[in-house]
C-alpha cells in the first residue's frame, strides 16, 4: 500500500482553488458585489434598488427613486471606498447611478 499524504485543507481553501482554476473569479465578484450593496446600504436603499451590476470595474446601480439617486450621487467616492473595503480588494473603480 502506498502512504497517503496527510495534508489538510479547509473548505475555504478548496473553494478558492476551485474558483481560480475554473476562471469563476469575475462571476463570484459580481455575486459578492450584489450582496455587499444590500448589506452596506441597508433595507431602505435596497428596496429602491432595481438592479446591481458589475461591468468592467464599474458598479451600475439602477434605482427607482430619482430623489435617492440624487442623494447617493453626492457620496459616490465614499460608497466606492466602503464597498471595496468590504469586498477586501479594489473591485470597483467607478459608480454609475441610473
Amino acid at each position: 500500500m502506498s502512504k497517503r499524504k496527510n495534508d489538510s485543507f479547509s473548505i475555504e481553501e478548496i473553494m478558492q482553488l476551485f474558483i481560480k482554476e475554473n476562471n469563476l473569479t469575475k462571476g463570484m465578484q459580481k455575486i459578492k458585489v450584489e450582496e455587499t450593496w444590500s448589506k452596506m446600504m441597508g433595507p431602505g436603499i435596497a428596496t429602491h434598488t432595481t438592479s446591481v451590476k458589475l461591468q468592467n470595474n464599474t458598479l451600475v446601480i439602477s434605482l427607482n427613486s430619482s430623489v435617492l439617486r440624487e442623494e447617493l450621487t453626492y457620496g459616490k467616492d465614499k460608497i466606492i471606498k466602503m464597498m471595496n473595503e468590504e469586498l477586501g480588494e479594489e473591485v470597483i473603480k467607478k459608480l454609475m447611478l441610473v
